[in-house]
């Protein structure tokens, strides 16, 4: 009888890296746990607590797989080493099934199924519709805002209550809740990922900043669902009624507030409602069909390409302007009203950033012809030109022989005002004739001058002005995320550890094992003249190759050279 340490063992040696690692991440072990072989890691799995732990997560379903006499033919259950090769639970597993079943049966009945949901009347849809606009409208703030200062996040992964403030005063976002929903949100569609101490945009999450309103609802909405537990996923990549979602986890004890927060992130975006009605588009992704934002997009304000620009230097949107065209328009304007109809405000400051980000005169002007309905008035254009005639007074580039930043300026004043800035003293500066030079880069030096509102551009090798991107982007890096990544100094270890065809090595095991639990075992003995000898001991010691046992039948203590010991099993 081999045991279900060594049969698990085998298991887990014979998985790729790959597969390996996926079952070590699906057991929520610790990169750091200390294992050193795959004796380790089978004796870890089949523990108590960690089956505890393990089941704690499973949906109903496969509670009640467990819990009965038929071999289950679930592949996520034997990659979370719960059941062996032939469908069995190991015995560890049963164990704790039987205890949990006895103190709370419940959990392991099938749920009934609950009666087919209403479908939403066309006040509630418009309502849901209406919601989903305004949320769509905060997270495209969150993230712009994420693109230029990425957020700091505090020791339990929130949002730092800096970044918090810092978002409530542009009235993008409410309660505290509201961020890290619209960022839960934003990571399951891939918009945004939590890296080290801050979260970050995703190259997708610039693409997304740039489409239409329907098309923004699509990606979360599709989003949305894939992030769903495997427990509320149907076969047909839809989701379970949510009428059904409570009962779906019984034995987590978070279960009930992650519900919570899904449905509230559900109703945020439109998808779910407060009285279990169901929204046509919902009924869609539940069964398991590409979103489709047709339905929604009745309800949605039309989106308009064209503002009233004013002599006092605001521009009015009379509805709410095409994200691609706002996303432009607030990047050499400050908008100062949010809603259906918003209003922005130029300024110096707000036309020296964007000419920071790459525009020049020339583009301003072209793109406020195109979008204004009233022509550019005489003021705006004078501003204009006046703000593109003073930025670029300071130039920063990069020495071609030392790699120093280089400062320079034709106005000596600025340039003497530059270097005695108190703000900028972590830069070093240091005069040098007509310039100034540091040792950071040219970017470093760039961004430091443009936050201190001096009007400077960056050159390139040749003298040419060139653009500086300064947005926070998340940069792909699979192997450091993936659970490989993640478990590589474990997987490393547990491969170098003994291996599980080697006899001894399981031999020497089974007996620690058997002698740390005072096991009763029995021993086959391989004698001098080649018999074999069939004992029963207790195992009471191991040491100097030896293994010592009381033999129960005889009633005396035998000391057994290990290196005679053909096969062990339990008694």
């Amino acid at each position: 009888m081999v045991s279900d340490e060594r049969a698990l063992a085998t298991w887990l040696a014979a998985l790729d890296d790959e597969g390996l690692a996926a079952t070590l991440a699906g057991r929520g072990v610790p990169a750091s746990v200390a294992w050193h072989d795959f004796f380790d890691a089978s004796e870890g799995l089949l523990d108590a607590a960690s089956l505890d732990r393990a089941l704690a997560r499973l949906p109903r379903s496969a509670l009640s797989a467990l819990a009965g006499d038929a071999p289950v033919t679930d592949g996520a259950l034997q990659r979370l080493a719960l059941i062996d090769a032939s469908g069995h639970p190991y015995a560890a597993v049963k164990d704790r099934i039987d205890q949990l079943s006895a103190s709370r049966p419940a959990a392991f009945d099938i749920a009934p199924s609950p009666p087919p949901p209403v479908a939403a009347d066309d006040r509630t849809a418009a309502a849901a519709a209406e919601r989903a606009f305004t949320t769509a409208g905060s997270l495209a703030d969150a993230l712009l805002a994420c693109l230029h200062s990425p957020f700091a996040r505090t020791g339990s992964g929130v949002v730092s209550a800096a970044e918090r403030k810092r978002l409530g005063d542009t009235g993008a976002v409410g309660a505290t809740e509201d961020i890290e929903d619209l960022l839960a949100a934003a990571e399951a569609a891939g918009l945004a990922a939590a890296e080290d101490r801050q979260w970050v945009v995703t190259p997708e999450g610039e693409r997304w900043l740039e489409s239409s309103t329907a098309r923004r609802w699509t990606v979360l909405a599709e989003g949305f669902r894939d992030a769903l537990p495997e427990g509320l996923r149907t076969d047909s990549g839809g989701f379970v009624d949510p009428a059904a979602w409570a009962d779906a986890y019984p034995l987590d004890p978070e279960w009930p507030l992650r519900v919570a927060r899904m449905q509230r992130i559900g109703a945020r975006w439109g998808l779910l409602t407060a009285d279990g009605s169901e929204l046509p588009w919902t009924a869609v992704l539940r069964e398991g069909l590409p979103a489709d934002a047709t339905t929604l997009g009745v309800h949605l304000p039309a989106e308009i390409d064209r503002v009233y620009l004013q002599a006092d230097l605001t521009a009015i949107a009379p509805g709410p302007l095409a994200p691609a065209l706002d996303l432009r328009l607030r990047a050499i304007a400050v908008r100062e009203s949010r809603a259906q109809a918003s209003t922005y405000r130029f300024t110096a400051d707000s036309l020296g950033a964007g000419m920071t980000e790459g525009e020049t005169a020339g583009s301003i002007r072209e793109f406020l012809a195109q979008l204004s309905l009233t022509g550019i008035p005489q003021p705006l254009d004078y501003l204009i030109e006046s703000t593109a005639a003073r930025h670029g007074l300071v130039r920063v580039r990069a020495d071609e022989v030392t790699g120093r930043a280089v400062v320079e300026s034709p106005d000596v004043s600025l340039r003497e005002t530059i270097a005695i800035d108190q703000a900028l003293r972590p830069l070093g500066l240091i005069p040098d004739g007509d310039v100034l030079l540091s040792r950071v880069t040219r970017d470093t030096v760039y961004w430091s001058l443009a936050d201190a509102r001096y009007p400077v551009v960056a050159l390139d090798a040749s003298g040419a002005p060139e653009s500086v991107r300064r947005r926070a982007v998340a940069i792909d890096s699979p192997g450091a995320s993936s659970p490989t990544g993640t478990y590589a100094r474990l997987l490393s270890e547990l491969r170098n550890g003994h291996g599980t065809e080697g006899e001894e090595g399981w031999l020497g095991r089974e007996l620690e094992q058997a002698v740390r639990g005072r096991s009763e075992i029995v021993v086959v003995v391989r004698m001098p003249d080649g018999a074999e000898r069939t004992l029963t001991l207790e195992a009471s010691g191991l040491g100097g190759g030896r293994l010592r046992g009381r033999d129960r039948a005889a009633d005396i203590e035998r000391t057994l050279p290990v290196s005679s010991i053909v096969s062990v099993r339990p008694a």
